[in-house]
């Protein structure tokens, strides 16, 4: 019972580390609903996803050897792969998130530049907890697949994945918040977004043995993308820091010239 316990504890921490980017991902996602609809829209996709992922992990307990076995695979002369449900699920999941960032990245700069033209096009509650729930689900298959190399137990697992749901319904508005009043942090939170839906593809790509010009595709490490998060956060301070500088700079010459 003791190492149930700890094992608990290891995976909720698990779930915290890799549920930040996902937390991002429902923080961006959640805007596209009504303003007045958005908070309630993050906690209804998430708490549909916790059931979801709990019923993902009862499959994957239950049929893990069909989503490892190859679906179908090519041989060219400039490509080959073998690619089973899992590889899919993981690239599709990955090139969805590049093209979300890009997107956003592109209304912002829209927005500044054409006004009008730049407004952002208001989905439906369903429209956007459809898409929370589904991206969710892409970002559970790492949770869960690493957990079940931790334990064999039902219920710990249940227990784990819960709580982490709980956990990203208690942080989801804070961050949220946060980006709405810190515009700055938003253009930061893009590209940490870009370079998870970079870091999906490598993982599927190296899941599907693809091969692209004879060398295989290798999966980006979790300790590099988290060296590269730290070094853009790092830059985005210092860049924040000197910008306001500048502005200080500027704004006592024009105090001094009038």
């Amino acid at each position: 019972m003791l190492e149930n316990i700890f094992t608990l504890l290891m995976l909720v921490l698990l779930q915290a580390v890799l549920g930040f980017d996902n937390l991002l991902y429902i923080s961006l996602e959640s805007k596209n609903a009504p303003a007045d609809q958005q908070s309630k829209v993050r906690k209804w996709g998430i708490g549909l996803a916790i059931v979801l992922r709990i019923v993902l992990l009862f499959v994957l307990l239950q049929l893990i050897d069909l989503f490892q076995d190859p679906v179908f695979g090519f041989h060219l002369d400039l490509f080959e792969g073998s690619f089973n449900i899992h590889s899919i699920i993981v690239l599709l999941g990955g090139v969805f998130i590049i093209y979300t960032a890009i997107k956003e990245i592109w209304h912002m700069i829209a927005f500044e530049e054409a006004g009008h033209d730049g407004e952002r096009k208001t989905k439906t509650v369903g429209q956007v907890i459809f898409m929370i729930v589904l991206m969710n689900l892409v970002f559970s298959f790492d949770s869960i697949l690493s957990a079940m190399a931790l334990t064999d137990v039902f219920w710990v697992m249940a227990t784990a994945i819960v709580i982490g749901g709980l956990l990203m319904i208690f942080l989801a508005d804070g961050i949220s918040n946060f980006l709405a009043k810190n515009r700055m942090y938003e253009v930061l939170g893009l590209f940490i977004l870009f370079l998870v839906g970079i870091m999906l593809v490598s993982e599927g790509g190296h899941l599907a043995h693809l091969k692209i010009f004879g060398s295989e595709i290798t999966p980006m490490s979790k300790a590099t993308f988290y060296f590269v998060l730290v070094i853009l956060i790092l830059t985005d301070v210092v860049q924040g820091r000197y910008q306001r500088k500048i502005i200080a700079e500027q704004e006592r010459e024009k105090s001094k010239k009038a």
